[in-house]
């Protein structure tokens, strides 16, 4: 343990997220004082299976609410934010833009204009941007430099996301840097809609696994554990290494098609010949997309610890109980 986080008082947007969870978890034990800010209360949720909530203050709320964000900040005297809170479904944003809009472009001014107000105390700020940021382009990877041009709603909350946060650092000199990260996965994800989970779930309950998309289009995955340990080693060089500003893609650095996923998993899980359906129907989801993860290993010198392989199987497990015991 580094002596970095002891007695910090970090507040995190969306602690009881499938990312907050994991990020609540290791930054209490690196020792930091932590202030979460908390909409639903999901008793399934890991922050609640793992009692987290109960080592932590946890305040109510939403990222609408500017005023709330800006005690939080004052009262608490927060040293470092980290802003998880989003609404992270695609095919929500796709269904459903406004609530995508407020949640992820309002929200964002507001925990920034909070920490603008306290600028005084607020020593860092890490932004989850996400992929989907850059949009549908011909050049792939994605690097840091790759322009943003979300086309679909939740892509375009995200661009937002990003150009947002350049402007506070720009224009107010605020110590902000911004995430942008791959697929994530690994256990806690509730979201069964996405691929790796959903696929667990059917295979759990002999359920046939369903693909809306043609099952060819690749993504690169990034195993949980290594992007909480992404965020703490961002927000750690935030001022050695004076990131302020910049932005840095995390992910595991290599494409894997849906169907290449979904085939790792039945032969982790010992279901080679599970049914598969593919609809081909997805809509708002792009192609290929994957990204580049040179500036993070030559800047931060952070690398993946763990395979797909490796990642892959210790999330079957964390599901198999999680399954068996709900």
């Amino acid at each position: 343990m580094s002596s970095f986080w002891q007695h910090k008082n970090i507040f995190i947007t969306g602690c009881s997220s499938f990312i907050g969870s994991w990020l609540t978890e290791l930054l209490l034990q690196e020792g930091a004082h932590i202030v979460g800010l908390l909409r639903d209360i999901v008793p399934q949720a890991r922050l609640f299976r793992l009692k987290l909530n109960e080592k932590i203050n946890v305040i109510e709320g939403t990222v609408d609410d500017y005023f709330l964000l800006e005690r939080v900040l004052n009262e608490y005297e927060i040293d470092t934010v980290f802003h998880l809170a989003a609404q992270t479904i695609v095919g929500a944003g796709h269904r459903s833009p406004l609530p995508t809009f407020e949640t992820n472009i309002q929200g964002t001014w507001n925990v920034l204009e909070a920490c603008r107000r306290n600028r005084s105390l607020v020593k860092r700020i890490i932004i989850a941007s996400s992929v989907n940021a850059y949009g549908v382009q011909e050049k792939l990877p994605y690097t840091e430099t790759s322009p943003l041009r979300g086309t679909y709603p939740y892509d375009v909350s995200k661009t937002c996301t990003d150009l947002i946060a350049y402007t506070y650092f720009h224009t107010y000199d605020l110590p902000v840097v911004i995430t942008r990260c791959g697929n994530i996965y690994g256990g806690g994800d509730l979201n069964f809609n996405r691929l790796i989970p959903g696929t667990i779930k059917s295979v759990f309950y002999h359920e046939p696994i369903i693909i809306r998309s043609s099952g060819t289009v690749k993504r690169d995955y990034c195993y949980v554990k290594d992007v909480a340990r992404a965020y703490l080693t961002l927000a750690e060089n935030v001022e050695k290494l004076h990131l302020a500003g910049e932005a840095f893609n995390f992910s595991s650095g290599s494409q894997v098609s849906v169907l290449d996923i979904i085939y790792k998993i039945l032969e982790i899980m010992d279901q080679k010949d599970f049914p598969i359906h593919i609809l081909n129907e997805a809509k708002g989801e792009m192609k290929d997309q994957y990204l580049s993860i040179e500036k993070s290993k030559t800047v931060l010198d952070w690398f993946p610890q763990y395979s797909l392989q490796d990642g892959l199987r210790e999330t079957v497990e964390w599901y198999k109980g999680f399954f068996s015991t709900s």
